[in-house]
């Protein structure tokens, strides 16, 4: 069998950087539902936080970079691009959320809710 080195988006074209060998029968490019999914986020301004914008497919991060910079942030609207593989986000479960704050609630000197302030302060 006769193999070539084939190399993606991304990969560096020489003998060190490897590539992935596929037979010449099957020399066609992994579409994008193979790609993983990329969470998108942005900063709109320096000293501001990162926004989550959207999601997008990329074969690597440096892909989800450039396309995010291309989808999102079309007409400057950013001046930092974060993008994080979808795989690596654990959330809480909506459904645990009572057990996940219960804790919170026995501690109310963190809330200032039973202090007297003078009437002279309005905007507390």
């Amino acid at each position: 069998m006769n193999l070539i080195r084939k190399f993606y988006y991304g990969d560096i074209p020489d003998e060190k950087a490897g590539g992935n060998e596929i037979s010449k029968s099957s020399q066609s490019q992994p579409d994008e539902k193979s790609w993983p999914l990329w969470e998108v986020f942005i900063r709109s301004k320096q000293g501001l936080d990162h926004k989550h914008c959207g999601s997008l497919h990329a074969a690597d991060a440096q892909m989800a970079i450039e396309n995010a910079r291309d989808v999102y942030t079309r007409r400057m609207e950013g001046v930092s691009i974060w993008v994080v593989e979808s795989k690596y986000i654990t959330a809480s479960n909506p459904e645990e959320a009572g057990e996940l704050y219960e804790p919170a609630k026995d501690k109310v000197y963190r809330h200032p809710t039973f202090y007297n302030l003078p009437d002279e302060v309005n905007h507390m």
